[in-house]
């Protein structure tokens, strides 16, 4: 039982020196792509069926208070632009107006 024990933790650890990462971080469930837009819509603050003038709207307001000019951090702003772009990205395209 000691044998098997050791084993278990030699290859833990082989596996985290081998690929980074121990073996029960492989076990975890990916993040879906609903669950990254529920959270990119609960960083911005907007509601689920938000139009893109609201994203960009509550996207400079968030900058207003998050750039690192006012205190803030790079990898907060980050975030806030990758929220952006993937609820941006998500939206269904419509095609332009034309002018009659």
């Amino acid at each position: 039982m000691l044998r098997l024990i050791a084993l278990a933790v030699l290859l833990s650890v082989a596996c985290r020196w081998i690929f980074g990462r121990w073996p029960w971080e492989y076990l975890r469930a990916r993040d879906t792509r609903s669950q990254a837009l529920f959270r990119a819509r609960k960083l911005l603050g907007v509601r689920k069926g938000a139009k893109a003038r609201d994203i960009r709207d509550a996207h400079r307001r968030m900058t207003a208070m998050i750039h690192p000019d006012r205190g803030g951090t790079n990898a907060a702003m980050q975030d806030l632009n990758a929220a952006r772009d993937l609820l941006l990205g998500d939206l269904p395209h419509e095609p332009p107006e034309r002018p009659e």
